[in-house]
């Protein structure tokens, strides 16, 4: 087998990776410039410099790269959970540290990318992509860390996770509609929230 036989799978994945990523890029951008609904794959193509039919080797639809980038900003979002959890004393700080964190990432996307989802995702699952999956995941594993602990009161892990996860998108996305965006007040209030909620709610065992 010749050298260049063996050196071309890597290349056509390399080559792979550089387009997904590239289009990644495009949608990103052409999404925080014209919105999601107004935007549509002809414009991101066009950001790319790749033919339609490359495009459509990766994605399907509009709908599709979205998601993708939803995936790839939890990717990329889920080492920070790691590291928060690495250096929590407790429920609190966790929580504390792991919503402004996110709510600071967000900021820091929405200057590139629209914060508008898409119209039939008003109320998605935040496990249906695996980087989503990855940080729910890891959530729920800081979140049982404590609770093993005795730092917070053991409840439904679960039902925790997915309730803290709604609350920081939902308030997430309303503190990046107000000028100036204000994470602070933003994160106190979930804080509050869910520390003033976690106290009513039934324990389980275990």
């Amino acid at each position: 087998m010749s050298e260049l036989a063996v050196l071309q799978p890597g290349k056509r994945e390399q080559t792979k990776l550089a387009n997904r990523q590239a289009i990644l890029d495009a949608a990103r951008a052409v999404f925080g410039e014209l919105g999601y609904e107004a935007a549509t794959v002809r414009d991101i193509i066009r950001r790319t410099g790749l033919s339609v039919g490359a495009f459509y080797n990766y994605y399907r639809s509009k709908e599709e790269v979205f998601e993708a980038l939803a995936d790839d900003g939890a990717r990329r979002f889920r080492p920070i959970l790691q590291a928060l959890h690495d250096k929590a004393t407790d429920f609190e700080s966790y929580l504390s540290a792991g919503v402004r964190a996110y709510f600071e990432f967000i900021a820091s996307e929405h200057e590139t990318f629209s914060r508008r989802r898409p119209a039939h995702e008003v109320a998605p699952h935040f496990r249906n992509t695996p980087g989503m999956q990855a940080v729910f995941e890891e959530v729920r594993r800081a979140f049982a860390d404590v609770m093993e602990r005795g730092l917070a009161p053991k409840v439904d892990l679960d039902y925790l996770a997915t309730a803290c996860i709604a609350i920081a998108r939902e308030v997430g996305e309303a503190m990046l509609e107000r000028k100036p965006t204000d994470v602070e007040a933003a994160t106190e209030f979930c804080v509050r929230l869910i520390l003033g909620g976690v106290s009513a709610v039934p324990t389980v065992d275990g």
